[in-house]
This record gives structure tokens, sequence and C-alpha cells, in this order.
């Protein structure tokens, strides 16, 4: 049992997502090419939709995802298995890059969008949704991950957070 708990879907991407950010980072402006911007439609990079999952603005902001996404990807795969987890988190995170990347185009913000945590807020969403109990700490968690940063000036994509979150939410119902 411990084996497969250290080969879990959710373990598995923290793996790649960290040699992701290894390539990223050894990469002339990996950043660039791997996060989600305006070069998806510029330069047709359609692939951005999956690869700003897994790049990261830095040491910290990788760090803290992977512990934010061990801690309740682990729990949430336990729970409802590999097969749905990894939906939840792939389908789910595509989703919101599509909705942030609706969001930059409405409102002509154009930024470059780096990390898991749109992602990460799906399975909070999900969670939010099937766990009612722990409903206002979730809800609390993602409103503070959004907004905290903002405060003491590190720009943060919020609307990524929250896009995701009511994906999460609204994929329960199907998922």
């Amino acid at each position: 049992m411990q084996q497969n708990r250290l080969l879990s879907s959710t373990n598995i991407i923290i793996a790649i997502t960290i040699i992701i950010y290894i390539i990223q980072i050894n990469l002339p402006n990996g950043s660039l090419w791997l996060g989600l911007n305006i070069y998806f439609f510029i330069n047709k990079l359609y692939y951005q939709l999956v690869s700003t999952m897994f790049a990261h603005g830095g040491i910290e902001h990788i760090a803290m995802n992977m512990i934010v996404l061990w801690q309740f990807g682990n729990m949430i795969e336990y729970a409802i298995g590999k097969k749905r987890f990894l939906i939840i988190y792939f389908i789910g995170g595509i989703l919101t890059s599509l909705g942030t990347l609706a969001y930059m185009y409405s409102f002509s913000q154009w930024s470059n969008v780096v990390g898991a945590s749109g992602a990460i807020s799906v399975l909070l969403g999900y969670y939010a949704l099937k766990v009612p109990q722990e409903r206002k700490a979730m809800i609390i968690w993602v409103v503070l991950i959004s907004f905290a940063p903002l405060l003491l000036g590190v720009p943060v994509a919020w609307y990524s957070h929250l896009i995701g979150f009511v994906i999460g939410w609204i994929m329960g119902y199907f998922i």
C-alpha cells in the first residue's frame, strides 16, 4: 500500500513539474514559451494550455504549489481514484487555461501566467463541493492565495485561481 502511495498520480505530476521547471529555467525565454500568454494566439502555441500547469515563476512558487498539490492532491486522489483525479486535474486545468485566456483577452490584461495553482484550485473547488464541512476552509484558502500576495506586491493571476475553483466546483456535479 505504501508503494502505491509513492507512485500516486499526484506524486508523478509533482516529479514531472519539477523536471519541466528545470527545463524551463534552462531554456532561453523558457517562461514565455511554457507560460500562458499572448503568444498562444500570435504564434499558435496551443500546447501552452497544458505547459502553463508545469511552468513556475521561481523556486518559492513551485515549492508552495507542490506542497499544496502534495497535500490535497494525494488526499483527493486516494478518495476518488487515479482516473477521476487525472480527469479533474488535467481537464479542469485546461479549462482553467481557456478561462484565463478569455479573461486576459476580454480585459486586454495580458501577462505571462505560469503555475499549477489554477489546476490545484480546480481540485479545491471539487473538494469544496464534495465535502461540505470543509467548504468554508477551501473558499478562504482560495481567496487567501488569490489576494494576499497582491497585498504584498507579489503579482499573482488571482483570476486563474477563482476560475479554477469554479470549474472544479462545476466538475464536481458531473464527475
